[in-house]
């Protein structure tokens, strides 16, 4: 029953957020052509590894500049990520990980692997 929940919502979250998210994800991409998504490692139950959907908000590898923690004044987001970050639109991309069953909507967060 929990996972059928998490389908149903998962599609229709997508679905209802799709006007928002389309036009965003191609704002990130036009910005500096590389993917419009920032696609993690995270730990799942059993210990499995799936790869984390978010929307970009930074600067394509910024995660390998060795710089751990963000901030808000941080150089390596970049403008529309500013507005990404303010209204947490990066996390409603993850709906898709729900909806292919790698996280569910309650339930502990991914550890990062």
């Amino acid at each position: 029953m929990k996972r059928l929940l998490d389908i149903i919502c998962s599609f229709f979250g997508l679905v209802v957020l799709s006007p928002l998210l389309i036009p965003v994800m191609i704002l990130v991409f036009l910005q500096d052509f590389h993917s419009p998504f920032y696609i993690t490692p995270r730990v799942g139950k059993d210990g499995r590894i799936f790869r984390m959907v978010k929307l970009r908000s930074m600067v394509a590898g910024a995660d390998k500049t060795g710089v751990d923690s963000t901030s808000a004044d941080d150089f390596r987001i970049t403008g529309i990520g500013h507005f990404i970050r303010k209204f947490k639109l990066d996390e409603f991309t993850q709906l898709w990980n729900v909806l292919k069953g790698d996280m569910s909507l309650v339930g502990p967060r991914p550890n990062v692997s």
